[in-house]
């Protein structure tokens, strides 16, 4: 079975550092699309920085360009999302999801195929 976890969440003072993993198991790592989202309280859940394994194409939110930064380790099979100089703005549950199909078909599909359990991130002084 597909499995997606999340781990890195916790509190972090304003302009400070945090990253995120998310491994995947039980599916072709390289084969697979992954998106980091994240839903802020009363907010919708949004895409933040996406990768396809299969040739590294990336997809950003504008609100983080210049702050995170996304990688893949494909022998861990995990993906990392390196969040820096975070704002209070960031604060938010983080997602990582999984797809079988390359990154334009699975921005457009929602990533519809395999979601992790969320890890809380808090950035306050």
């Amino acid at each position: 079975e597909v499995q997606v976890v999340e781990s890195g969440g916790g509190l972090v003072q304003p302009g400070g550092s945090l990253t995120l993993s998310c491994t995947v198991s039980g599916f072709t790592f390289d084969d697979l699309s992954i998106g980091w989202f994240r839903q802020a309280p009363g907010k919708e859940r949004v895409p933040i920085f996406c990768i396809g394994n299969g040739d590294g194409a990336t997809h950003s939110a504008n609100s983080v360009k210049g702050r995170f930064t996304i990688s893949s380790d494909n022998a861990k099979h995990t993906v990392y999302l390196q969040m820096n100089s975070l704002k209070a703005d960031d604060t938010a549950v983080y997602y990582c999801a999984a797809d079988s199909t390359g990154l334009g078909s699975a921005l457009a599909g929602g990533f519809d195929d395999y979601w992790g359990q969320g890890t809380q991130v808090a950035v306050s002084s």
